[in-house]
């Protein structure tokens, strides 16, 4: 199986690099948008076709952009900015809304989106839970960020564990509730890909996809059942081991060194202050 990836991963290497095609529509008012986000090289998909194993290039994705009193817009929770529907090959972004976690700016939502048709596609379209679905979404749309790794010490902090199956309903839930689904999505899968590494999720889509129920393939590639791995992560969750990778992030030391030199400065220009009032006072007392 090992080598059956590889041969997979080289025959992915090989897609060209227009590798998912988009087709992107907008009305009027949106062209601007439109015309940013056509300007991202194709290939800055090609990477997640790749790390999903696939070697199909699939028909054209379509992307439409949606304006805030169009009948979709209306349909949907305003904090969503976008969304996906595997079976139609579309994607639908709302440029107005300022995109919420787990992404920071247009383009990472319409990289997250086309993540979602491509897992879908490498699903043949049979079904996986929502958990993986995001969460695998998240790790190959743009890998481990520091605000993961916050959002996941906020929810250890604030809340108790959650089963994958609490877990699913979650993203059906409000704001607040589909935050924390991101945040624990995110971070089981990254904790599987560590256990178990890169391409386990690649092999598990690929069970699925000749006809294996999601559960049975992710026990044969991971060597336990999905409820035994998630038992697993929670045991390695502890607030303490959360707080490392954040006290230690580039992100964290950079916070660090701006405040010291900003300190630094207040300091000089205080000390500069009392100076330039001291020699203001010895110049009135000479004047006298």
């Amino acid at each position: 199986m090992y080598r059956f990836a590889l041969f997979l991963w080289f025959l992915a290497s090989l897609l060209p690099s227009e590798f998912p095609k988009l087709g992107i529509e907008a009305p009027t008012e949106l062209d601007a948008v439109r015309k940013r986000l056509e300007s991202i090289p194709a290939g800055r998909f090609a990477d997640i076709a790749e790390i999903l194993g696939l070697i199909d290039a699939g028909p054209v994705i379509q992307v439409k952009l949606a304006t805030e009193t169009s009948d979709v817009a209306r349909g949907v929770a305003p904090w969503i900015s976008g969304f996906a529907v595997g079976e139609s090959n579309l994607v639908v972004i709302f440029p107005a809304r300022s995109p919420g976690y787990p992404d920071n700016t247009l383009e990472d939502v319409l990289r997250h989106e086309v993540a979602h048709i491509l897992i879908w596609r490498a699903s043949a379209g049979r079904p996986v839970p929502r958990w993986f679905d995001e969460g695998l979404a998240m790790e190959v749309e743009r890998g481990r960020r520091f605000q993961d790794q916050t959002q996941l010490l906020y929810q250890l902090i604030t809340s108790g564990r959650t089963n994958l199956e609490h877990l699913d309903r979650l993203f059906t839930g409000g704001q607040n509730d589909q935050t924390r689904a991101y945040a624990l999505a995110g971070a089981f899968i990254r904790d599987l890909a560590q256990e178990h590494g890169p391409t386990v999720f690649r092999e598990i889509l690929m069970r699925v996809r000749r006809g294996v129920p999601f559960d049975v393939a992710f026990a044969d590639v991971a060597g336990v059942t999905p409820s035994s791995a998630e038992s697993e992560f929670w045991d390695r969750q502890r607030i303490w081991t959360s707080w490392v990778p954040i006290v230690t992030s580039s992100t964290t030391l950079w916070l660090a060194i701006t405040t010291l030199a900003l300190v630094a400065i207040y300091v000089r220009r205080r000390r500069n202050r009392k100076i330039e009032d001291e020699w203001a006072k010895e110049e009135e007392s000479d004047g006298e």
